[in-house]
């Protein structure tokens, strides 16, 4: 532990040249009484970090005295290869911590650049956010858990809850891995040799077994989900026409994403859209926009979207008690 934090210490310098007993007591979350000794310590070793007194005093690291960073940890290197994943994501792989001490290693690598001073780092204008808007954590499973069961490359018994279904079924998969979309973890895994993906959170249950994993020939983790992928976002076959209203077109290109085609006549208060599905049944996805949207076409779309609204209808009129 005081290996880590004395690395820790000597990261923050390099980055800042000098820091006052308090900020790095803060920082480190030790005492300042500790942090004097951290630097004792270092300074006995030959480390060229020395301690200044007054009011503009501190812990300086001597001027071009650099640490080498240039190596990264296995756990470090791990962590900055899923770069992409927010401060909530990394937490639920356990990867916090290293994936802080490898950004801490960087930050101190780009102190001594080229052009420091002359323009600001791009990690301090550009702020990766993949949690999606109004998320929860739902998932039954521990994700790092499941990440590292994942690498010893063996079959998984799981107890799996499809969509729209009140129980869970047993199955035997063999698991790629994992992808996070959208702040939504998914088992990307062979069912009887095809592609499927298990949102886990939906997934009740796993058991790693002995047998080894036994995936398709020349397919990989990125090519299953990249195919899975595109059938999902496949736009159908299905094309509804509608009127919508202009003020909701920019909710509408949100929630239908690539199933939202051609948008026409564009005026003040309407506008006529075209919205793809696989099937006339997924019209109902176009319920939540209430009495901002008018299904047109096919005549079928408008039945069904009839049925609806007359069951939602009577489901809320008056109840006599």
């Amino acid at each position: 532990m005081r290996a880590s934090r004395l690395l820790h210490l000597l990261l923050l310098l390099q980055t800042r040249r000098r820091m006052t007993t308090t900020e790095l007591a803060e920082r480190l979350e030790v005492s300042r009484r500790t942090v004097l000794r951290d630097v004792e310590a270092l300074s006995a070793a030959g480390v060229p970090v020395y301690t200044e007194r007054g009011r503009h005093g501190g812990v300086a690291l001597l001027p071009g005295a650099r640490i080498d960073t240039a190596r990264l940890d296995p756990p470090e290197l791990e962590a900055l290869s899923v770069t992409g994943l927010d401060e909530r994501l990394l937490a639920r792989l356990g990867l916090t911590a290293v994936h802080e001490t490898a950004a801490r290693k960087i930050a101190a690598r780009q102190a001594g650049m080229p052009g420091e001073g002359t323009r600001a780092r791009l990690v301090d204008v550009v702020l990766v956010e993949s949690t999606a808007w109004l998320a929860d954590e739902r998932t039954e499973v521990d994700v790092a858990e499941l990440a590292e069961a994942l690498r010893h490359r063996r079959r998984l018994r799981i107890r799996y809850r499809r969509s729209a279904e009140a129980r869970t079924a047993t199955l035997v998969v063999d698991p790629y891995g994992l992808v996070v979309k959208a702040g939504r973890w998914y088992l990307v895994a062979d069912d009887d040799g095809a592609g499927r993906l298990f949102a886990l959170e939906r997934l009740a249950a796993y058991e790693l077994l002995e047998q080894k994993v036994r995936l398709r020939a020349g397919q990989t983790l990125r090519t299953v989900w990249t195919a899975l992928r595109e059938h999902t976002e496949t736009a159908g076959q299905v094309e509804v026409t509608a009127l919508l209203r202009t003020s909701r077109l920019d909710l509408a290109r949100r929630i239908l994403g690539a199933r939202l085609g051609e948008v026409r006549d564009t005026g003040r208060t309407w506008c006529t859209v075209v919205v793809r599905y696989p099937d006339v049944e997924s019209v109902r996805q176009l319920l939540q926009f209430g009495d901002h949207i008018e299904v047109l076409g096919p005549e079928a779309a408008r039945d069904r979207v009839r049925t609806l609204a007359a069951d939602l209808a009577a489901r809320h009129s008056s109840r006599t008690r």
